[in-house]
């Protein structure tokens, strides 16, 4: 058998490949789903009758507003709609509680900590590194964080300001948490602090690709747990329409809605509001962003299907992977702690993998086996030859063999 697999290593070698499945990034077909906003004819003012060419109009304008309300199931008057990325509109939120919280801004606390449930997204861990802010992990189950280990942690310290996530199809395990998770969350993190953020970066809201368990809108299990003011929800259509130029929207209510609105006024002279126009007009409602996405469900679909007969072909032994029914990620979990091997062997057959342990603060992972793999940004022929080289090396580095 071993003679087998270094074989096979070898003739993937001798195809000096070039294959880069490291970020999960739309492919070309989903992009083009949407060229139509690339002439798509709008108005020169809003409903409202705001001049979209002009200065103004920070937190967004209203039909765009509207639209974001209808996405997260959240009042209008709790939306701001903002740039092109959830994690902008997330790193703002931060930014401005260090800046300015109340009672005592971040900036001002000894050594504030965020909880981050991992595998998780490694944005989110050097944002936090920009602030001087700790992310402490805790375990991530298949419905949510694990809450034994939440309550535990907040036992430690009374340093702790919020907990961060990707709640639905988490970047990279693809996990959607349950309601019951969500609201023994909100209840643990309340009874600690009546400032403790819970910071949601809901950059999947709509990237279902399989049936997917039904999860309530965050914001009324928030405003069932009383907890509306201390939640901030964020989302985006960078994966909706295009990278980088799509919109992003913010529900939250109270002294968080100020915080945002205050750093904003300051830090944004004006959304880009045609943009925001030109979604509106393309989308008109949230029922048709649902339709859109599942021309985009029918196009990553296969694409993951893909990776699952390739990732069953490993024996039991080697690892477990996640299956999940959304988002761009799939999770694979060796069982020894070989997932810098199996990466470096990976490079060496050319194709480039997300770095070992970068879904955990700091990049460690203290059992050196979570690898993130991102099969949409590839073609099936390429994706189908970068599963072979992945799981040839991890079968090379499980079975220790010398190359």
């Amino acid at each position: 058998m071993h003679e087998q697999i270094i074989a096979k290593f070898n003739s993937l070698k001798e195809k000096q490949l070039s294959i880069d499945i490291t970020r999960g990034k739309p492919d070309t077909d989903q992009l083009d789903l949407s060229n139509e906003l690339l002439d798509i004819s709008i108005p020169t003012h809003s409903e409202e009758g705001i001049d979209l060419r002009n200065y103004g109009e920070p937190f967004g304008i209203k039909e765009a507003r509207k639209l974001g309300s209808e996405l997260l199931d959240a009042p209008i008057e709790n939306i701001l709609a903002g740039e092109q990325s959830s994690l902008l509109l997330t790193y703002q939120t931060v930014l401005s509680n260090f800046l300015f919280a109340d009672p005592v801004p971040w900036k001002n606390l000894n050594k504030p900590k965020f909880i981050c449930p991992v595998p998780g997204f490694d944005r989110h861990f050097m944002m936090l590194e920009d602030f001087g802010i700790e992310a402490v992990p805790i375990p991530l189950n298949q419905d949510g964080i694990d809450l034994d280990a939440f309550e535990e942690v907040l036992k430690e310290d009374s340093e702790f300001v919020g907990i961060l996530c990707v709640p639905k199809h988490s970047n990279p395990s693809g996990d959607t948490y349950a309601d019951e998770n969500l609201q023994k969350m909100f209840e643990i993190g309340s009874n600690f602090s009546n400032k403790f953020l819970f910071l949601f970066d809901h950059a999947y809201l709509v990237h279902d690709f399989l049936p997917t368990a039904e999860q309530k809108p965050l914001w009324s299990v928030a405003v069932e747990s009383g907890v509306q003011n201390q939640t901030v929800i964020t989302t985006s259509f960078s994966k909706v329409t295009f990278g980088g130029g799509g919109i992003s929207f913010l529900a939250t209510a109270g002294h968080s809605l100020e915080l945002i609105k205050k750093v904003r006024t300051t830090m944004i002279i004006c959304p880009d509001k045609l943009n925001q126009k030109r979604h509106v007009e393309f989308f008109k409602n949230a029922d048709n962003v649902k339709l859109h996405m599942k021309k985009h469900a029918d196009l990553v679909r296969p694409k993951f299907e893909i990776a699952y007969s390739y990732l069953e072909k490993l024996p039991k032994e080697c690892g477990i992977f996640s299956r999940p029914t959304g988002g761009y990620f799939i999770t694979y979990s060796t069982t020894k702690p070989i997932a810098t091997k199996v990466v470096e062997l990976c490079k060496e057959l050319g194709v480039l993998i997300t770095p070992a342990g970068s879904t955990f603060p700091k990049n460690n992972d203290p059992k050196n086996s979570v690898i993130r793999l991102a099969p949409t940004y590839v073609s099936k022929e390429d994706l189908e030859i970068a599963m072979e080289v992945f799981i040839t090396s991890v079968e090379v580095a499980h079975l220790d063999i010398v190359i």
